[in-house]
């Protein structure tokens, strides 16, 4: 298929609002299930810090010039997108539920299960923020517990451990005034960590236990999955950024300067061919070049990174599945491109690492576009979005799908733009 016979209705959007970055991703699938990513627009992000929008004027400008990108490079209008949204007002909670049932020769049906889900939505949360999401882990009937389906079978007292995601309602909504102030429908949100899990991850993972570390400008995501259900998530109020805060502090040096340095220079771990290795930085307004010493670089990148790492693992050690990661940990986002980065994560947490690079459902043409991980948010999003509008169309003359709660269908507050897509398969 040729660019120019694009049809609108074939494409599926993904926008990631970042701390650093805003960027937009235009995909389609091909005659192979294969995603080709047709086009992509990027803009710095000055509206944005830690994941929450701060202003909203800058952000709706960040919004339009990577949309304007995006759309001369591909000619068509964009209308329609899947936002992804975290930040560290994103917070998640365990929580045991429980009902019992009047009639124990009924089997246990959709129903039951939707009313135990039901709930979760009226657990009590701090003023300002709303659950948005209840993810079931498994079920107890009549005491007999580790069932992931209890449809059909008889039981009088049915309960489950559920994953409760809550978030700040203003947080939330500021994000999705900004995307209809820049001229677009928000179609879905779609909390970021999952989108990178679906755009990095494999089946192997997913099953047997896996951490995904997704390091960004103002956060870092931490999700851990075992038996393709999503068990413990945490936002680490610190990314990318801090970093080059640090270096521009302990150097004496310009924000851009201290970026520049991070990118091309820095390493997360200081090795013996740094000895001796000089950068010179351009003196301004006639003042004298400075001259930056790599292995201060490192040591000031590393002690930075060794903070943030030791928080990822003390989130993995509280959540109890530490012993479970069978396959380790994977680095994804645009921090984890840091050399060196893989080894000390293995260093402090024992654990096998990897670089998650969403590349393994795109169209070989389409690699070579978003090769980086700080797309794999993007990429996710795209995935998502196909899923879900594949499954629409699936569900189109019949009911609405069992995985909505009552909740999620009736709530007029930001629920009704939230997928339901930690209750899908992942695959």
């Amino acid at each position: 298929m040729e660019k120019n016979s694009i049809n609108s209705s074939d494409i599926i959007v993904g926008l990631d609002i970042g701390t650093t970055k805003v960027s937009i991703i235009i995909g389609r699938k091909n005659q192979y299930d294969k995603i080709e990513i047709l086009a992509t627009g990027k803009a710095v992000s000055s509206g944005v810090s830690r994941g929450i929008v701060s202003n909203i004027d800058k952000t709706v400008s960040s919004i339009k010039l990577a949309l304007e990108e995006a759309e001369k490079k591909i000619n068509i209008k964009i209308k329609d997108v899947f936002v992804g949204i975290a930040g560290q007002h994103i917070k998640s909670l365990q929580h045991r539920g429980e009902i019992v049932r009047d009639n124990v020769n009924i089997e246990i049906a959709q129903g039951d299960i939707d009313k135990l889900k039901e709930n979760m939505f009226k657990l009590i949360t701090i003023p300002g923020e709303e659950v948005i999401h209840v993810i079931p882990q498994e079920y107890t009937v009549d005491g007999e517990d580790g069932i992931q389906d209890p449809k059909g079978m008889a039981g009088v007292k049915l309960e489950a451990n559920f994953h409760v995601i809550t978030a700040q309602v203003g947080a939330v909504r500021n994000i999705m005034r900004c995307v209809e102030k820049a001229g677009l429908n928000p179609k879905e949100l779609i909390l970021e960590p999952f989108a990178s899990a679906v755009a990095t991850l494999d089946e192997d993972e997913l099953r047997e236990g896996v951490a995904l570390v997704d390091i960004g400008g103002g956060t870092t995501d931490v999700a851990i999955f075992l038996d393709k259900i999503i068990r413990h998530t945490a936002v680490i109020p610190f990314g990318g950024n801090i970093v080059t805060k640090d270096i521009k502090t302990g150097l004496a040096i310009l924000d851009k300067q201290a970026e520049l340095l991070k990118i091309k220079f820095g390493a997360a771990m200081y090795t013996d061919d740094q000895d001796n290795v000089m950068v010179s930085i351009p003196g301004l307004r006639g003042r004298e070049p400075k001259e930056i010493a790599v292995k201060n670089l490192s040591e000031i990148i590393g002690a930075r990174m060794k903070e943030i790492i030791d928080l990822v693992y003390h989130e993995i050690k509280v959540s109890g599945y530490e012993n479970k990661l069978m396959t380790g940990i994977v680095l994804t986002g645009g921090g984890s491109q840091i050399k060196n980065l893989q080894q000390l994560v293995s260093f402090i947490t024992a654990k096998e690492t990897r670089i998650g690079y969403p590349n393994e459902h795109l169209a070989s043409e389409s690699k070579d576009l978003v090769t980086s991980p700080m797309f794999s948010t993007g990429v996710g999003l795209v995935l998502k979005g196909f899923e879900k509008s594949i499954k629409k169309s699936t569900n189109k003359n019949e009911k609405t799908s069992v995985d909505e709660t009552p909740k999620e269908k009736t709530s007029n507050s930001l629920i009704a733009k939230f997928t339901s897509f930690f209750e899908d398969d992942i695959d």
